[in-house]
């Protein structure tokens, strides 16, 4: 079984996708780690980053992985010798190339414009004039499942056009992404009859089944899948290699990517790069894959992952986790509340109160799943193991708009031990604002701040009866470059439930500082 990677070539053209020479490069590095059999990079004939990118490549030996370059057939009425984007190919330093070719009837006569047997003649031309060049060919059929099932003699002649011209795979296409895994499969197996183990299979995903088509395929004798990184690629994508590799090694037994542990990795590494945000839901990979929220799940998990995970999350370099709600159950609490005091009794009654306070601040609209560090706040004020670092004695915010200048000024008034500060400052905006005046007023005690920085700020309306006075959940992200915090606030005020947040995201960096040295002074009260 080979695993042919189309992610900088096919997935590149995503929306929102783009990839610059550098991005490439550092991909295709990692997927030669990982043993990707085959990198399809770009195609060098159209533009001239990816014409760039293979005569770099010439430099970079791979470990693995066979590098392919990517183009078509000859253009109508054109001799290959004569083509230049074939030239091209030929004249690279990359000894696979994949062309792709027509093998729909109603692409030939009514987008190439040209004759049945032209469309043969360019298959056979194209091919042979690569091979002769030194080249190990792989035909893409393109639209191979769409002309099969409107003429399959002349789909099937398209095959045998590249094969008799030395074609090393026959890949089947599924341009449009509308044929379902049943029809995959008994195309697929009749296709696999006439030419055994040269048969691959790219599809995309418009109908929600790449996957699982790309899997009948292979049940029926494919020995080659494409696909991309994410399922990346036009439209709704393509067939994800990160589902597709793990279905086929642990539920199909086909021993075909020897560093699966490091899939999950590999993922966010390629959303990382995309600047993309990595799909929370995605199958195996996702943060969400092995996230239990439900309190009879967690109850099962916890007593035998099996009971509600169909994959030991480790098998594919991710991990397991429970959510805090009210949903969850006190196993999942217990779980957390031992990280702080690993004595806690399941039945005392700081338990209980902190379960009956969160259930009560999830009612009125806060959630943790992506704040937990505000409930670690929450949890060790309740049972009694907070330290208070500062006390906000009193802020204020002022917002005016002179002509055309919209300007905020927010002035904080803090206590640190026996000493009162109050500074204030002007931000885009008035959370901005209070950000910079507590920050600038707490550093003159507690200098690490400077190193904080907001990552990431979301507002949603928890419920909408009350119109503008609605209810609002605000959640934010933030890091000091070692760590990172996500914390949150609800209030019917956009400004309290951002300062709540914000402080709490304060609050978390000075005790993980605290933490890390234990015997730095701090000035904080009781």
């Amino acid at each position: 079984m080979f695993l042919y990677d189309t992610t900088l070539r096919d997935g590149a053209q995503g929306q929102a996708v783009t990839f610059s020479l550098q991005d490439k490069e550092q991909i295709i590095k990692r997927l030669d780690d990982m043993g990707m059999h085959f990198i399809e990079a770009g195609n060098p004939a159209s533009n001239p980053r990816d014409a760039e990118l293979y005569e770099r490549l010439r430099h970079m030996p791979l470990k693995s992985a066979r590098l392919v370059a990517f183009g078509s057939t000859r253009r109508v009425g054109v001799p290959a010798q004569q083509d230049a984007s074939l030239r091209i190919m030929a004249g690279l330093d990359c000894r696979h190339v994949a062309i792709f070719g027509k093998s729909w009837d109603f692409h030939v006569t009514n987008v190439l414009r040209a004759t049945l047997a032209e469309n043969l003649e360019m298959i056979r031309d194209s091919v042979r004039f690569l091979r002769d060049a030194g080249k190990t060919v792989f035909f893409d059929a393109e639209h191979f499942f769409d002309g099969y099932r409107q003429n399959p003699e002349y789909a099937l002649a398209t095959l045998d056009a590249a094969d008799r011209a030395g074609a090393g795979f026959l890949v089947l296409c599924d341009t449009n992404g509308g044929t379902l895994p049943e029809e995959i499969g008994r195309v697929t197996a009749a296709v696999s009859a006439l030419y055994p183990g040269r048969v691959g299979i790219h599809c995309h995903n418009d109908s929600g089944v790449a996957v699982a088509a790309s899997l009948s395929a292979v049940r029926a004798g494919a020995t080659m899948v494409q696909g991309t990184v994410n399922g990346l690629g036009e439209r709704c994508g393509n067939a994800d290699l990160c589902a597709v590799i793990p279905n086929l090694v642990l539920k199909m037994g086909v021993d075909c990517f020897p560093k699966l542990q490091s899939l999950t990795s590999l993922s966010r590494f390629v959303s990382s790069v995309c600047n993309l945000a990595h799909d929370a839901r995605a199958p195996y990979v996702g943060a969400a894959a092995f996230t239990h929220k439900g309190g009879m799940h967690i109850d099962g998990v916890i007593k035998d992952p099996r009971t509600f995970e169909h994959v030991q999350p480790e098998q594919v370099g991710n991990s397991r986790s429970f959510v805090l709600s009210d949903l969850a159950g006190r196993n999942s609490l217990m779980s957390r509340l031992r990280r702080i005091d690993p004595d806690v009794d399941r039945d005392s009654p700081v338990v209980a109160r902190i379960w009956d306070r969160l259930k009560q601040m999830e009612f009125e609209g806060y959630q943790f799943e992506d704040a937990e560090d505000s409930f670690l706040l929450m949890v060790r004020k309740e049972m009694g193991l907070y330290r208070a670092f500062y006390e906000v004695l009193d802020f204020q915010v002022l917002c005016q708009r002179p002509e055309d200048v919209t300007s905020t000024v927010a002035t904080v008034k803090v206590r640190v031990g026996n000493q009162v500060e109050i500074t204030a400052a002007e931000g885009d905006g008035p959370v901005n604002a209070l950000d910079c005046a507590l920050r600038r007023v707490l550093t003159l005690f507690y200098p690490q701040l400077k190193r904080l920085r907001l990552v990431d700020f979301k507002v949603r309306v928890v419920d909408s009866d009350g119109g503008t006075a609605s209810r609002v959940r605000v959640h934010i992200r933030s890091t000091d470059g070692r760590l990172s915090f996500g914390t949150v606030g609800v209030s019917t005020s956009i400004l309290q439930a951002a300062w709540t947040a914000l402080v709490d995201s304060i609050d978390a960096m000075l005790l993980s500082d605290l933490a890390l040295h234990p015997c730095a002074k701090k000035g904080g009260v009781a």
